[in-house]
């Protein structure tokens, strides 16, 4: 039997979690996030397919949804309400002969082997609605890229194939942003360089690519427009690489002995976690973003590995001072990173 490599997808996951639980809102605009309250500073977790037919979408600020989508249903996110419903999924797609890898609540990659692909698709979604009342789309491929990018063209609720022998009539012409792992930033980079399609930059040269955006991203985004990806499915448990804690604040923050404090709180909050975690953490990133909306992240390396909560908040203090922009702040974030 052929190798596969499926790429599960839930649909809307969390918008639908809350459906299941509120089946009055089935069919209306629904948008998770922060507390539910859209007058309140923080962003849309995601957004129902009524609410993004009005321009809604994940990261949105939540006041702007509001603007875009006045008569949405607003909902708390509720994370321990979405690990349950995931946890079922995944155990579903355990109960079939594949390699499940999890990549998160509402996604995981299937190593198969099966003759006919499509019929385990569709039997996949069959089963995962009937245990869950979830719907999911599968995008089949012979690597994990062409897997996952499938799926962008099966939703919702369908399936679709993307291999070798499609990869050129489906990707050709599409932009450069279209490939997993291509963002807008690095895909603003490539058209500067002229390569705005898949096609062209799968004829880039890479000493080019390299010069501008890097030894081993220039040539890593000239491989994935190749529709080149990994044929292993790992069912290894993912490990967490780092732990953070973030606040938004409702009223912008100006004063630098405020602004401290509450990065010290922050720390002393991660430092708990790192603890939990049993592991010591390696490195501390301090994330600002300042009003309107522009982020910025800095970080060190911690002398030696730590879980003690004095000197992550040293650390995070340190990365502080480095910020030199005085503009008033919206957000701030610790993240400690654990060592290898």
């Amino acid at each position: 039997m052929a190798a596969w490599i499926l790429h599960v997808d839930l649909d809307q996951f969390i918008a639908a979690v809350e459906v299941l639980r509120r089946p009055e809102l089935r069919g209306r605009p629904v948008i998770v996030g922060g507390n539910g309250d859209p007058e309140r500073r923080s962003v849309v977790a995601t957004a129902s397919y009524e609410a993004r037919e009005f321009g809604v979408h994940s990261g949105m600020p939540m006041r702007v949804a509001a603007r875009k989508c006045p008569d949405a249903v607003f909902l708390p996110h509720d994370p321990p309400a979405y690990d349950a419903a995931s946890e079922v999924v995944m155990t579903t797609l355990r109960s079939f002969d594949a390699v499940v890898q999890v990549m998160g609540w509402d996604e995981a990659f299937l190593g198969v082997s099966t003759e006919d692909p499509w019929a385990l698709a569709r039997e996949i979604q069959r089963e995962v609605l009937a245990r869950t009342g979830l719907s999911c789309s599968v995008g089949i491929g012979d690597n994990t890229l062409r897997a996952k990018l499938a799926t962008g063209f099966a939703k919702p609720a369908g399936v679709y194939e993307l291999t070798r022998d499609n990869w050129v009539a489906v990707m050709a012409d599409r932009p450069t942003e279209a490939l997993w792992g291509i963002g807008r930033k690095t895909a603003r980079k490539l058209a500067e360089l002229g390569y705005t399609t898949v096609a062209e930059l799968a004829r880039a040269d890479p000493e080019v690519l390299a010069a501008r955006l890097g030894p081993t991203i220039g040539p890593w985004c000239r491989t994935l427009a190749l529709g080149a990806g990994s044929t292993v499915v790992s069912a290894t448990p993912y490990v967490v690489r780092s732990r953070s804690r973030e606040t938004t604040f409702q009223q912008d923050l100006t004063a630098p002995a405020e602004i401290a404090e509450q990065v010290a709180m922050l720390a002393r909050r991660v430092a708990q976690d790192v603890v939990a975690e049993g592991r010591p953490a390696a490195r501390v990133a301090v994330k600002v973003r300042f009003a309107p909306f522009f982020t910025h992240t800095r970080s060190m390396t911690l002398p030696a590995p730590t879980s003690a909560a004095a000197d992550i908040e040293a650390a995070a203090l340190e990365v502080l001072s480095r910020f030199t922009d005085d503009r008033p702040i919206r957000l701030l974030g610790v993240r400690a990173e654990f060592g290898t």
